[in-house]
């Protein structure tokens, strides 16, 4: 009776996990969408600035009232430093400018590489080898974006090598962040790795600010990029991070990283509601492929 209570319990536990890395998935799956939207009206480092700028102001009164917790040795602040340059600083900056020089499914596709980082990264910080099922799983997954890449590659006029480039570059950035953050977290709490991040982030593209903020940077902006930054700063930069990182701390790096496969599905999902775009064999193959792949690497 006992043990079967423990499992019912681990179960549930496992099922709050989930649901947070499913949450931040969903969130980060709208934004290439949301990015393009800003960049096409917006300077991109603009956008990447301001993503960054509005969201340490929303989170920095809101970490002094609540106190959180913050970094007291070397190890800690290094961790933290790692996590706000790759999440706050590299991806925004770069990513914004990838999608502005390459199409919103390009930049999409392309974020697939980050779980193999995150996973790869965690387990070189870690000192730990990755389970024959994981590379199974993570082999079927990016079987499946392999098959996107091929029926997308083609029919792209906005792609580039450059932006696609970019998008990768940031891709990079936001995974070592990913590993510092999950490790910091264990120390100064989930929230206290995200707001302090962000804070530590907008601080290190204050010296940039005067020369990508200003009237010329969206003059002609109207309410859907405005809006694109606002999701942006809010859901992408603090919820987003918020559940990612408590997942990854409370699930494993590997295990719940290898999540991130599910990303790029959803933002294709959101372009074709968005755009009307239609649902083909190769598509479906390869989300099953994706989802498997999913499925595979999380089994311990």
């Amino acid at each position: 009776m006992v043990d079967e209570v423990a499992a019912q319990a681990k179960s549930r536990w496992s099922g709050f996990v989930h649901a947070a890395a499913g949450s931040a998935i969903l969130i980060w799956g709208a934004t290439p969408l949301a990015t393009r939207i800003a960049v096409l009206a917006i300077d991109p480092l603009a956008v990447g600035v301001l993503r960054t700028l509005l969201a340490a102001l929303l989170v920095l009164p809101l970490a002094l009232a609540l106190r959180l917790r913050y970094p007291h040795n070397g190890r800690q602040w290094l961790l933290l430093t790692i996590s706000a340059i790759g999440g706050f600083v590299i991806f925004p900056l770069l990513f914004g400018l990838g999608v502005r020089w390459t199409s919103t499914s390009h930049a999409a596709l392309i974020v697939a590489a980050a779980p193999l980082f995150t996973a790869i990264i965690g387990a070189v910080v870690e000192r730990r080898r990755l389970s024959p099922g994981w590379w199974l799983g993570a082999a079927l997954a990016m079987a499946g974006e392999a098959v996107l890449i091929v029926f997308r590659a083609g029919g792209s006029s906005e792609a580039s090598v450059a932006g696609d480039l970019m998008v990768l570059l940031a891709n990079l950035g936001s995974a070592s962040g990913y590993v510092a953050g999950a490790r910091l977290a264990r120390d100064i709490t989930t929230w206290g790795t995200t707001f302090w991040g962000i804070v530590v982030g907008a601080l290190c593209l204050l010296p940039i600010v005067p020369f990508t903020l200003g009237p010329a940077a969206w003059h002609d902006a109207g309410l859907p990029a405005w809006g694109a930054v606002a999701y942006l700063a809010l859901g992408a930069t603090i919820l987003g991070y918020v559940c990612w990182y408590w997942a990854l701390r409370q699930g494993g790096i590997a295990r719940i990283g290898t999540m991130q496969f599910l990303q790029p599905l959803v933002a294709l999902v959101l372009a074709m509601l968005v755009l009307h775009e239609e649902v083909t064999p190769p598509l479906a193959f390869a989300g099953m492929l994706i989802v498997a792949g999913v499925a595979q690497a999380q089994r311990r």
